[in-house]
């Protein structure tokens, strides 16, 4: 499959994360059950939409952990992390367009990513005041375990018939557990992209927004890592 057909799957795919995901964050008024379900489902039926053109990766941290395990070269894993990028942004642009044609709508943390006192004071009640240790690990051990369920997922060796379906539940699950601390990211390009717009006068989502760059992508790259000791390749 040529280069360029990838980067336009993986834009694309990326897009759909965002917008569907995000964007049932942000008109959906389903709670954090159906928002978890929203992400899962993004990554369900993109798997089977692209992942035989580009793996459907959509997700820098994805892409990070895939080339650290030794499947895919670095001029790869930096055209992903571009495509997704701009994928993602994409989507926020669309959303936020959408949103200002709605009567009386106002951005807020715009489905940002965020911790501590000043994001649940932005965000709302039912988010928790995590510290960004407890953030840091959160986003860090939960990329760490996505990555090991795709990887385990794609694998060669493995029935790969139902690897869609596995990484979406895994998304799912990791969103009901993350969402009350951090509004779950592992994903870096979806965290970049909702920062465009978010608008507070109390938290500033760029300010935070290191985390969820470093987190996900050290959490990856240690499943990379970690998945060839206890599932080595035949030489």
């Amino acid at each position: 499959m040529k280069m360029q057909n990838k980067l336009i799957a993986e834009l694309i795919g990326t897009f759909w994360l965002v917008f569907g995901g995000c964007g049932t964050a942000l008109f959906g008024g389903v709670g954090f059950l159906g928002v978890a379900l929203a992400f899962g489902l993004t990554v369900v039926t993109m798997a089977y939409a692209i992942g035989h053109v580009s793996g459907a990766h959509l997700n820098p941290a994805v892409s990070l952990g895939v080339f650290v395990n030794g499947r895919m070269s670095l001029k790869e894993m930096l055209g992903y992390w571009a495509a997704q990028i701009v994928g993602a942004c994409l989507a926020a642009v669309l959303l936020y367009a959408i949103g200002s044609q709605i009567s009386g709508w106002t951005p807020g943390v715009f489905a940002a990513n965020g911790y501590g006192e000043a994001f649940k004071a932005a965000a709302g009640s039912d988010y928790l005041a995590v510290g960004p240790v407890g953030a840091f690990l959160t986003e860090c051990t939960l990329t760490f375990i996505f990555l090991l369920v795709i990887l385990g997922a794609t694998d060669e060796r493995a029935n790969g018939k139902f690897a869609g379906l596995a990484i979406g539940l895994c998304l799912t699950l990791i969103h009901l557990v993350s969402i009350p601390l951090t509004n779950t990211s592992v994903n870096p390009a979806r965290s970049i992209s909702q920062c465009l717009f978010s608008s507070t006068g109390s938290w500033n989502a760029w300010g935070d927004l290191w985390l969820f760059i470093v987190a996900p992508m050290v959490g990856a790259a240690l499943a990379g890592v970690i998945y060839n000791v206890y599932s080595p390749k035949k030489k």
